[in-house]
């Protein structure tokens, strides 16, 4: 087939296409006049001109193209142009592509362990995951990556430079990485793995005061959160928790459902998340059903640059309902919701269908979470002790004695006694609160609020005794 014949042939078809979408709508309209008109959905005809342009470069490619090209290749492309070209969350989904998000939901893969998205042609690490290749080779988010094995990426899809980090546990791949902080470019070496992610961790970081790390969200994640807060309180001599750290920092988010049945723990009532978006289905509203889990004892919640998607709805949940301080630095800002529509039994496309937006209405989409109390990215080092003590009004010459009765001496001696044992058990976790600057501020803001709420109690216990 020549050139102008093969284009007459397209465009014929493309012409027609355009022409049967207007009537097909103006026949439905007549035959229903009962119904006004703005139930029927207005469809604009298509663009001859841009159909006009999309045939020629159709034709030219088949034709001109230095290698021979099918067709099937080219319209695969044409659709993979057409969702790359909407926003960086948007993309089809080949064969191999659709068997990865599918074994991606199941907690378990072969990678390096690191979410990412697209800026400037660029591959933009969002977050690493827990305990992942990534994570240990200290890769962080807001890395950019522009080569893999030293192949550029520079205008490669998100998909494939995905598929390129994926592969058999155990080979090695390099990463060329840009860093802010950093005058030239790094070169990582990992090593792939089977990665298996674990949602929730937790433990007791001192008497009263419990941490939970969710790493991302999956439809299991708000069941393990309630076996981890039963275990804290097990462990903390079955006494309730003063205060709890939710850590979200470097979660890049997950299933929806997860994140809003976190929320719900947490909350007694009241919206959660809602989306909106140009169809009826993509509208749903999430609330909260009674029952606060830590029975309103203070939460600080830790995020940064890192805390995306489903991490920004507990987060901007808790903060909007006053039930948290959402404590380091902005998050991600990825405020929009990606559906999954099968086009054959192995393809189909991810699509933007919808923003989502926190209780109080507010749009997180490339402007985040705000915390309400705003971390530098420092870490602690605990300074070496001095071999001279600092001199103290005991160690002055003719001071005066301290007059305790028994009991107090008593309690005193049994208090160090408790701390000395307390101390030999958590040295571990003294050691990484040492070095973690935001667990550190989180823990001393809690004590903080525990000793403002103690004060509040006896304060108005003696109000009570005075009547």
């Amino acid at each position: 087939m020549t050139k102008p014949l093969y284009l007459s042939v397209l465009f014929s078809l493309s012409f027609s296409f355009a022409i049967a979408l207007p009537l097909s709508t103006a026949n439905a309209q007549s035959d229903n006049t009962t119904k006004s008109s703005s139930d029927t959905p207005k469809v604009e005809p298509l663009p001859l001109e841009i159909l006009k342009e999309f045939t020629d470069a159709f034709a030219s490619i088949k034709t001109d193209y230095v290698e021979k090209v099918d067709d099937k290749t080219i319209l695969k492309n044409a659709i993979k142009g057409m969702l790359s070209g909407l926003d960086p969350h948007s993309s089809y989904l080949d064969e191999k592509s659709f068997k990865h998000l599918k074994e991606g939901t199941t907690g378990e893969f072969g990678g390096l362990g690191i979410e990412v998205g697209m800026e400037d042609g660029l591959i933009k690490v969002i977050s690493p995951i827990d305990d992942t290749p990534a994570q240990r080779a200290g890769i962080l988010p807001g890395d950019l990556i522009f080569r893999i094995d030293d192949k550029s990426v520079k205008e490669m899809e998100l998909d494939e430079s995905v598929k390129m980090m994926r592969g058999k546990p155990g080979t090695e791949i390099k990463l060329s990485i840009i860093r802010e902080s950093s005058d030239k470019p790094l070169e990582i070496t990992l090593k792939r793995a089977v990665i298996k992610v674990k949602s929730v961790k937790s433990r007791l970081l001192e008497d009263d005061f419990g941490y939970l790390r969710i790493s991302s969200f999956q439809s299991r994640t708000a069941e393990q959160l309630r076996k981890a807060l039963k275990k804290l309180v097990k462990d903390n001599k079955k006494q309730a928790l003063k205060g709890l750290i939710l850590d979200l920092r470097n979660n890049p988010g997950g299933v929806l459902n997860g994140s809003v049945d976190v929320a719900d723990i947490f909350l007694d009532k009241g919206l959660i998340v809602y989306t909106q978006g140009r169809i009826k289905d993509s509208e749903l509203r999430f609330s909260a059903t009674r029952g606060d889990a830590l029975k309103d004892a203070p939460i600080v919640v830790l995020v940064n640059g890192g805390s995306a998607s489903a991490s920004e709805i507990v987060a901007g949940a808790l903060q909007d309902h006053r039930r948290a301080i959402i404590m380091g630095s902005n998050t991600f800002g990825k405020g929009s919701v990606q559906t999954i529509k099968p086009l054959t039994h192995s393809t189909a496309i991810k699509l933007t269908t919808a923003r989502y937006y926190t209780p109080s209405g507010r749009s997180i989409q490339a402007e985040g979470i705000v915390p309400d109390i705003k971390l530098a990215n420092v870490s602690l080092e605990e300074k070496e002790k001095s071999v001279f003590s600092q001199v103290k009004e005991a160690d002055l010459k003719g001071h005066l004695e301290h007059k305790k009765n028994k009991a107090s001496s008593d309690t005193n001696k049994k208090s160090s006694q408790k701390d000395h044992k307390s101390s030999d058990n958590t040295s571990s976790k003294d050691e990484k609160k040492a070095t973690d600057y935001a667990l550190h501020e989180a823990l001393n803001l809690l004590k903080g609020l525990n000793i403002l709420s103690t004060k509040h109690d006896r304060s108005s216990i003696k109000k009570k005794a005075t009547k």
